[in-house]
């Protein structure tokens, strides 16, 4: 299949790097994750032809895997591996991060008031979450049981760590730093765009793939499109 006919959702989280570059020009593949790529460039104006060359070279290194075609099981495994125990130790160190920019940084321009609160609470509803996943639904959906109301349950949890993350943004000017940022500052914000870039991709191939029943195809949104 041509890229360009590619889902958002399949391109992200199919060719590593992916979803940054795809951040980066405004193509939300969590929420609009059944889009063609083709169809979301030309919405954005957006020339395809250099897109299409970067996923090539990013896909090039990459050994790519079609979760539509996987087994539920092997799924569930990669997810609890690469998101639900990387979230678990990105956030304690974020939250350390934030307190000391904070504390030291307080009357400086651009400082993220309010973001070490913010990360301890998105921390305890991402970890109760993931609790409840691991516990309830995974492993109800590795069994061949696709429950509807605790699904929708976790797309709409999923659809309250996305609002909190645009608080996120909103504190940090976009994860942007401003001059003269310590180093603290500067791994804090590279901290937290590459817990955003995992949370969203974390969120996509539940939404788009493990909760979607077998030959089945998916057009619901995680609901932060607003």
């Amino acid at each position: 299949m041509e890229l360009l006919d590619r889902s958002l959702s399949d391109i992200a989280t199919t060719i590593p790097g992916a979803s940054a570059l795809l951040r980066n020009l405004k193509l939300n593949f969590c929420c609009d994750g059944t889009t063609t790529l083709g169809t979301a460039l030309a919405g954005k104006g957006l020339p395809s032809h250099d897109v299409v060359d970067q996923l090539l070279s990013m896909a090039s290194d990459a050994e790519p895997v079609d979760w539509s075609k996987e087994p539920t099981t092997r799924l569930i495994s990669h997810i609890l591996e690469r998101y639900h125990a990387r979230h678990r130790e990105q956030l304690p160190e974020l939250i350390f991060l934030a307190a000391k920019v904070e504390r030291v940084h307080a009357n400086a321009p651009g400082c993220p008031l309010g973001l070490a609160d913010l990360l301890r609470n998105i921390s305890h509803e991402l970890a109760s979450h993931m609790l409840k996943e691991e516990q309830i639904l995974f492993p109800m959906l590795g069994g061949g049981i696709y429950p509807n109301g605790p699904i929708n349950v976790m797309q709409d949890e999923h659809e309250e760590h996305l609002q909190a993350v645009e608080q996120l943004r909103q504190l940090t000017n976009d994860i942007t730093l401003p001059a003269g940022a310590c180093n603290s500052w500067k791994a804090l914000y590279l901290g937290l765009q590459t817990f955003v870039d995992d949370l969203m991709q974390h969120i996509t191939l539940e939404n788009y793939f493990l909760f979607v029943p077998p030959k089945a195809t998916s057009s619901n949104c995680c609901g932060s499109c607003q």
